[in-house]
């Protein structure tokens, strides 16, 4: 398994920056990680237990809070904090941003809701 060597929370641009000792590199966008949060408020208990994240548009991240030596607690500022993205669930958001994305973003065509979604609260 990979581990993360830098980590750099870039405010401005929205991106959680994440360089792995492989050499992978990956710039992660706010929005995405809230998306996308590993939490069970965000996943649920079970397959269909999802819940479908709004108005994440503007989120930041305010905190970057270590876990031992395999994870990071986000802490964002809609008050979500409870997701560990672990070493293994950052890389593997990185290397399926662009798929997992669409993904959300066809499932927000589906339900016939705009994107961005601003100011809807989920």
């Amino acid at each position: 398994m990979t581990h993360p060597t830098a980590i750099k929370l870039r405010t401005k641009s929205r991106v959680l920056d994440v360089t792995f000792d492989d050499g992978s590199r990956f710039e992660l966008p706010f929005e995405y990680l809230r998306v996308y949060s590993p939490s069970a408020e965000v996943r649920g208990h079970g397959v269909g237990q999802e819940t479908l994240q709004l108005g994440k548009h503007e989120v930041r991240v305010t905190a970057v809070e270590p876990v031992g030596h395999y994870a990071l607690k986000l802490v964002f500022d809609d008050g979500h904090d409870t997701g560990l993205y672990t070493w293994a669930y950052l890389k593997e958001l990185g290397a399926t941003h662009a798929a997992k994305w669409q993904q959300y973003l066809d499932r927000l065509k589906e339900l016939g809701i705009p994107y961005p979604t601003l100011g809807v609260k989920s």
